[in-house]
């Protein structure tokens, strides 16, 4: 009686736990990202900045920054595109799942590599340069820190299911789980069943976008889009006389 006792405490016990990591955590986290936005918008519109270092090094940004950003997008493009994007879509638009795969691999990697490349840039260009340093806030290092581990581990499991594994078809088991919560019908068991690389990505990218809306990440959902609608800005030029002579003291005649 022992042994049954013992296994079905455990059982319950890893339900418990993929309750908590694949329905409770992920509502956590989406109403922490939105109501999170809305009150920083609200409470804290000038610190809605990327608070931009241009100002004290280029050289390191210049490389870093494109790597980064443009990696990033990419990768962005393929978690919705594989995520939301049911398999049965792609099947019906004449895309075969070794197509697919070999295609998402293969972006995958490259767009992982650069975009992991282009953060090493950036945290070594703010470790190395004085400045830009000293400006570094203990949120920004937290925030470098979720990122970088977020990005990593969505690497590792790419080419360690694919590259280095037999392969494995994350929309069979994640992508029903990542729709399933929007539906409102969490099914924690598809997540229970994916790779722990995978399971790792997931809760780290969750507990990141948690923390979004506290970080300078918040400048990627905005746009400058009032500026196409503002009124010009008139610029007035100086009277060329005045640096010609000195300026006099007490009124000065009108019309002098």
């Amino acid at each position: 009686m022992t042994a049954p006792a013992h296994a079905s405490a455990f059982a319950a016990a890893a339900g418990t736990g993929g309750i908590l990591l694949w329905v409770v955590l992920p509502y956590v986290a989406l109403a922490v990202f939105v109501l999170g936005h809305i009150w920083r918008y609200r409470y804290d519109k000038f610190g809605w900045t990327t608070r931009s270092s241009q100002l004290y090094e280029n050289r390191l940004l210049r490389i870093g920054s494109p790597l980064f950003h443009f990696g990033i997008l990419v990768v962005l493009l393929g978690h919705i595109g594989g995520l939301v994007i049911p398999k049965s879509w792609t099947d019906a638009v004449g895309i075969s799942e070794h197509t697919y795969h070999i295609g998402a691999v293969v972006l995958g990697t490259i767009a992982g590599v650069a975009t992991l490349g282009g953060l090493a840039i950036l945290i070594y260009r703010r470790r190395t340069v004085g400045p830009v340093f000293s400006a570094t806030t203990r949120n920004d290092k937290a925030m470098y820190l979720s990122l970088t581990v977020t990005i990593a581990l969505g690497l590792a499991a790419t080419v360690a299911a694919n590259a280095v594994g037999g392969g494995y078809d994350y929309r069979e088991t994640v992508s029903p789980w990542f729709r399933s919560i929007f539906y409102v019908q969490p099914d924690p068991d598809l997540m229970a069943g994916a790779p722990i690389l995978f399971q790792l990505h997931t809760i780290s990218a969750l507990l990141l976008f948690a923390a979004w809306p506290f970080t300078r990440l918040v400048h990627m959902l905005t746009a400058p889009v009032g500026y196409l609608t503002r009124p010009y800005i008139v610029y007035r030029s100086r009277d060329t006389r005045l640096g010609a002579r000195p300026p006099r003291r007490g009124w000065e005649r009108a019309g002098s």
